[in-house]
């Protein structure tokens, strides 16, 4: 038994239990015409490049609010939104200005008072590690050199620092191959020494349009943390952190933590953090990592069969993680990562499915509905805020960036609606049942070949998730000794086709039961 997951040793905010959240990538969510473009828009509805911009805007994410909140959703989190040459923002201009593709500081006012209104709270992206060539400061040194008085502000090579060579901030394909060759060499090069060698300035993985900040840098370090304040005084509720461990001083992480809850001691931390890492969430840094570790169980499992083992090759940190799980082995998986952090941090961690890092849900299941209805089911019922990226919902396919940042439809109605009906009912259902969200204790009630339940127990409440991942039914027995002598109804989801087919089930004086179980479906159960 694991749990419970309403108490815990470090300070968590509380509104996380609840949420559940919406990723969006701005440029392809959705467009206003209220935003004038100043010029040729890559086709909305044309393939994603790396390089295009489609022109989606903080105001037409605003406008759909309201099929957002029919959905369920209850809080959004947004890729960066500041000033930036690349479509996904994560090359920032000018941290302190929201780029006028999107509509500028106007647009995320608007968006931010709308979203409030409808009760959903607003997480941005910090890219806090490295900036872009663009960045004024990296801009100043590129003109001036070390007579700039920004040059501590990057990691300089002596060479630049004493005045002998500038930046090479535009390298040619000969000295980028260089690069390469060097940083092979050294068996992979993150920390941008090789750039600093051959360019004259440290880049954050050898890639010249990203040069690594120095946060050490007393001036570098204030920067920051203040833009961090400033915009959660205009109204944001929280941050994600981009590459976090990037940033190899604890006390820096640290500081960021005692100024965003000075501001705001509601505001959500989370850091994108891939693996388990328990260290980032011990209170004194994040309160929740992006639960990667998680999502590649969930798929592993839920996938079966459909697992596309080349979509999975394709992205180099699945490679060797995401592989297919039986109920017993993704029962265990659970346990383990529902064990390795305070209750607390549990309940508050970002369970995603997919982000704009990865290939779609839908995709990596080898485009199996079914796959995904499953995995939606698994993310709906255990602790930690549920994270949908756009068009997910509604079946949106991709392989890994940039097809995965493809445009949501900008009809409304279009995609796969059976789907979107059925994540909505997954979505109520949590929401209806605080069991799932922000209480209780978790237990492996039963595993056998492609099926799974576990239970979610707190006082006298009790709730039962029944999963079949397998191409047949299967019936499941399960040990359920707190619930002996009683019946087992549906709970939900409701119009899921398991739910709605279900007769109560007995669960024997010994506590003992067996579950009938149709192929590639689940659904909740309760005792009645």
């Amino acid at each position: 038994m694991i749990g419970p997951f309403d108490r815990g040793a470090v300070d968590v905010p509380g509104w996380v239990r609840d949420a559940v959240f919406y990723q969006v990538f701005p440029d392809r969510f959705a467009s206003s015409e209220r935003v004038v473009k100043p010029g040729p828009l890559e086709p909305w509805d044309a393939p994603p490049t790396t390089h295009g911009f489609k022109g989606g805007d903080l105001l037409g994410l605003a406008e759909r609010l309201p099929e957002l909140a029919e959905l369920g959703i209850t809080a959004l989190y947004l890729t960066p939104i500041f000033a930036s040459a690349s479509n996904h923002r994560y090359h920032t201009l000018d941290y302190r200005r929201v780029d006028p593709l999107l509509g500028g500081d106007v647009a995320l006012r608007e968006l931010l008072d709308a979203a409030h209104g409808r009760g959903m709270r607003v997480v941005l992206d910090g890219v806090f590690n490295h900036a872009s060539r663009g960045f004024w400061p990296f801009h100043h040194v590129l003109e001036n050199g070390a007579a700039s008085p920004y040059r501590d502000w990057f990691h300089l090579s002596p060479e630049v620092l004493a005045g002998r060579r500038g930046l090479d901030a535009y390298p040619t394909p000969r000295t980028m191959a260089r690069i390469a060759r060097d940083a092979t060499a050294l068996g992979g090069d993150r920390s941008g020494v090789v750039s600093e060698r051959v360019l004259g300035y440290r880049a954050w993985w050898d890639l010249p349009a990203l040069p690594k900040l120095a946060t050490s840098t007393p001036a570098v370090r204030e920067y920051l943390l203040a833009t961090a304040e400033h915009w959660l005084r205009f109204g944001i509720d929280g941050w994600r952190l981009d590459v976090p461990g990037e940033i190899a001083d604890p006390d820096f992480w640290r500081e960021f933590r005692r100024r965003v809850r000075a501001v705001n001691p509601e505001a959500y931390i989370v850091g994108e953090v891939w693996r388990v890492e328990p260290d980032w969430v011990g209170g004194d840094r994040f309160d929740a990592l992006m639960d990667y570790p998680l999502a590649e169980a969930t798929i592993g499992f839920a996938a079966g069969r459909h697992l596309d083992r080349r979509v999975v090759r394709e992205q180099h940190e699945y490679a060797s993680t995401v592989r297919r799980l039986d109920g017993r082995a993704f029962g265990r998986r659970l346990e383990e990562l529902l064990a390795a952090y305070d209750p607390a941090v549990t309940a508050v961690q970002l369970n995603l499915l997919d982000s704009h890092d990865t290939p779609r849900v839908r995709t990596l299941c080898g485009g199996d509905t079914a796959a995904v209805r499953l995995a939606t089911l698994v993310q709906m019922t255990l602790p930690g805020a549920p994270c949908i990226y756009y068009g997910d919902e509604i079946g949106l396919e991709g392989h890994h960036d940039p097809d995965c940042r493809r445009s949501f439809p900008r009809e409304a109605g279009v995609g796969d609606r059976a789907l979107r009906d059925d994540i909505r009912a997954a979505i109520v259902l949590r929401m209806a049942e605080p069991l799932l969200r922000d209480r209780g204790t978790f237990a492996i009630a039963g595993a056998m070949g492609p099926a799974l339940a576990y239970l979610r127990v707190a006082d006298d409440d009790a709730l039962l998730v029944a999963l079949n991942a397998g191409e047949r039914a299967v019936r499941l027995p399960v040990s359920l000794p707190g619930l002996a002598g009683r019946s087992l109804g549906a709970a939900g989801p409701t119009g899921w086709p398991a739910a709605e087919a279900w007769t109560s089930v007995r669960v024997a004086p010994n506590g003992s039961a067996s579950l009938p179980l149709p192929a590639r479906t689940g659904l909740v159960l309760r005792p009645i």
